[in-house]
């Protein structure tokens, strides 16, 4: 338990994990551990598996083999993770109504909600569009919006996919600060990027993954100075791991 009183989900571990959809198999055999402290980031080509990854650690999908824990346990709500996928679903209504209405479904008190949401358009950098519809915002913030709505459920863990793919550098940085602003609060970021130069500017530590299987794992300042791997030389050179 933690001192507010709510069960930890930290550290997620992954034993020996599989992910098969005959005849495919998307996760193989990967064990893997994530606890507090600086962002992990997943990276790798597309079809690595690192969304499905993501999922697992969620938990909104089951291991064919292999298992899940989070703080030991095999079962545990996920009332203290979050994750934010790559094109985020806006409800039909306004940027306030979207955080107003995630804080509501995270139990919050009702007298409480309109400062968390103000506290969150300020974090997101929205407050002067809080009264637009979320449908019509630019990408960018509407990734900005889908991270700060995570927060609603006080995550401990947060997980985002792909969180500034398709955006431009302005975009993709604002998104960057909101995302390093989460970890100064104490949240466990686990992210996956197809940017090599996003990895280096906020990862702790490096997941490098090919094929469904972990191919490196490093702290990044050891992973990008030293690779153990020829994957890994291949992959830092730009080189198609296929």
């Amino acid at each position: 338990m933690t001192a507010s009183g709510l069960a930890t989900n930290l550290p997620v571990v992954l034993e020996n994990v599989s992910v098969v959809r005959e005849p495919v198999t998307i996760l193989d055999r990967v064990s893997l551990a994530f606890a507090t402290g600086e962002p992990a980031v997943l990276i790798g080509p597309n079809g690595s598996g690192k969304t499905t990854l993501l999922r697992l650690c969620m938990g909104l999908i089951a291991p064919s083999r292999g298992q899940v824990t989070w703080a030991g346990r095999t079962a545990a709500p996920p009332t203290r993770r979050a994750i934010v996928f790559q094109h985020p679903a806006m409800l039909r209504r306004s940027v306030a109504a979207n955080l107003h209405f995630a804080l509501a479904t995270a139990a919050v008190p009702r007298t409480a909600r309109a400062g968390r949401t103000a506290e969150l358009l300020v974090l997101a950098g929205l407050t002067e569009l809080a009264g637009r519809p979320a449908r019509t915002l630019s990408g960018g913030e509407r990734q900005r919006l889908a991270v700060v709505r995570a927060l609603a459920r006080n995550p401990e863990i947060l997980f985002l996919d792909e969180p500034t793919a398709s955006l431009d550098p302005a975009a993709s940085k604002s998104v960057e600060a909101i995302v390093r602003a989460v970890v100064a609060r104490g949240i466990k970021v686990v992210m996956s990027t197809h940017d090599l130069g996003q990895a280096r500017r906020l990862a702790g530590d490096i997941v490098l993954m090919h094929r469904g299987r972990i191919v490196e794992t490093a702290p990044a300042a050891t992973f990008f100075t030293a690779p153990r791997t020829r994957e890994a030389e291949r992959f830092l050179a730009g080189e198609l791991l296929v």
